[in-house]
Order: structure tokens, then C-alpha cells, then sequence
């Protein structure tokens, strides 16, 4: 909160200024997404101010929806699976086509049939596997896929300005796998 209140003022802004919150629903670490989400909803709450949650996947797509072409943004993380979506702008509306969700590099590649944007965080590994699997992929260079919290921004008062919000009661983030947490340990019994 208090990085919060400084950005707020560098800016020259007060709170009362805003006319909503975009925070990013994920995927993304379980413990950041918490704790963003937590602040998103109470600061909606105690400012009376509309909150809107964006897929990470989105954002990331989003800064390369000038072009004509499918956007795929992938996040890699543990395991084989990495986590995906696919988004176009269609007749002049940025479109999801895809629901984010969980494929391996062999269901991505399947289902990438036309010359396809990927961005995102994308190793050489993987970057070098794309392109030897499709020859329509056009890989986004590294330097195009930072995270940057301005098309956050964008997409939540887009969608803010169009009357689509979230109740923060209800709102959650996305997780597309299960936490990596360990199974408590039973207790053991006494002896008789």
C-alpha cells in the first residue's frame, strides 16, 4: 500500500481522481495474486470505485493488437504445460478466441493452423521449438515482452468504460494449476 500511496503521488493524483481498478487476475504466483488481488478489492471497496480484473495472458497480448495477426501469449512455468489463450482484433475489436488455459507445446502447435503471433515469456528453447514445428510463427523478440502494467491499465478502463466490471465480493484469480503445497502432515496418535 504505501508503493501504492507513492506512485498516487508522483503522479499528482488523489484517490478520489479515479474512476476505477484494474488488477491482473493471472495466471501468475499464487502468493502475488493474493495479495494484489486483496488490495484491488479494498481499495474498490473503500473508495466506492468499480474494480476490474484482466488475464495476464491478455495483457501481454494486448501491446501487439496493431497487427493483423493471432496473438498467443505463453507463460511457461513449471512442468510441460504452459499457459496460453489466443486473441485477434476482429472487425475492429481486440477479441479473446481462446479462454486461457493449460497445453502442451504439441496441442499448440496443432492448433495453430495460420501465420500466429507468440509473445510472452518464451525461452530460446521453446522459441527455437516453435519455429521448427510451424514456419508461420513469428516469434515477439524479447525486448516486446515485458510485462508492462500500461496495457493492464488499458484493458481494465476499456472494459470499465463499456460497463463491464467485477463485483469484488466474488472476484478471484484466475489459477490455471494447483498450488504447490504439501499435504499436512497427520498427527500422531497416542499410545495406550
Amino acid at each position: 500500500m504505501p508503493r501504492i500511496v507513492a506512485l498516487l503521488q508522483a503522479a499528482r493524483v488523489v484517490p478520489a481522481a479515479l474512476t476505477g481498478i484494474a488488477v491482473a487476475l493471472g495466471p501468475g504466483s499464487f502468493n502475488g495474486l493474493r495479495v494484489a488481488m486483496s488490495a484491488a478489492k479494498g481499495l474498490a471497496l473503500a473508495l466506492q470505485m468499480p474494480v476490474v480484473g484482466v488475464s495476464t495472458l491478455e495483457a501481454l497480448a494486448y501491446q501487439h493488437g496493431s497487427l493483423s495477426l493471432p496473438v498467443r501469449p505463453i507463460l511457461e512455468g513449471s512442468g510441460h504445460e504452459l499457459a496460453t489463450a489466443l486473441y485477434k482484433v476482429v472487425r475492429n475489436h481486440w477479441t479473446r478466441i481462446e479462454e486461457p488455459h493449460l497445453a502442451s507445446v504439441e496441442e499448440i502447435c496443432a492448433a495453430t493452423t495460420q501465420r500466429t503471433l507468440f509473445c510472452g515469456e518464451i525461452s530460446p528453447a521453446l522459441a527455437a521449438n516453435l519455429r521448427q514445428r510451424l514456419e508461420h510463427a513469428i516469434i515477439a523478440p524479447a525486448a516486446a515482452n515485458a510485462r508492462r502494467a500500461g496495457y493492464l491499465a488499458e484493458l481494465g478502463w476499456l472494459s470499465i468504460r463499456e460497463g463491464r466490471t467485477d463485483d469484488p465480493a466474488t472476484l478471484q484469480p484466475l489459477y490455471l494449476r494447483r498450488p504447490h503445497i504439501t499435504e499436512p502432515k497427520k498427527a500422531a496418535l497416542p499410545r495406550e
